[in-house]
């Protein structure tokens, strides 16, 4: 979630959001990557991050979603959390790490 709100966001700034080091981010950014669930822009010296709001997930239960489906089921109170680094109080994945911001893709 967090890299979809915040495409130009730093390693370092994901890191301080999601609550895990930077080189964590790195090697799941780079797994996101391996499965084209994001593409890394270079602008500058600075990455652009694009979540494939397309791509279909895994299935979750009894339905298949896309990213976009789920980031859509996102309650505004864990964007918001997400947003300002506050922990969800459960682990996360690594797709969820990223997209959720630490509540979690």
């Amino acid at each position: 979630m967090y890299v979809g709100r915040r495409p130009d966001g730093t390693g370092l700034e994901i890191a301080r959001a999601v609550g895990i080091t930077e080189r964590a981010v790195r090697k799941i950014l780079a797994e996101l990557q391996g499965e084209a669930y994001v593409e890394t822009e270079r602008i500058g010296r600075r990455n652009r991050y694009r979540v494939d709001v397309h791509r279909p997930l895994r299935r979750v239960g009894e339905r298949a979603l896309t990213v976009g489906e789920l980031l859509a089921m996102i309650p505004d109170q864990l964007e918001a959390s997400a947003q300002d680094g506050s922990p969800s109080g459960r682990p996360p994945g690594k797709l969820a790490t990223l997209m959720q911001g630490g509540a979690n893709p």
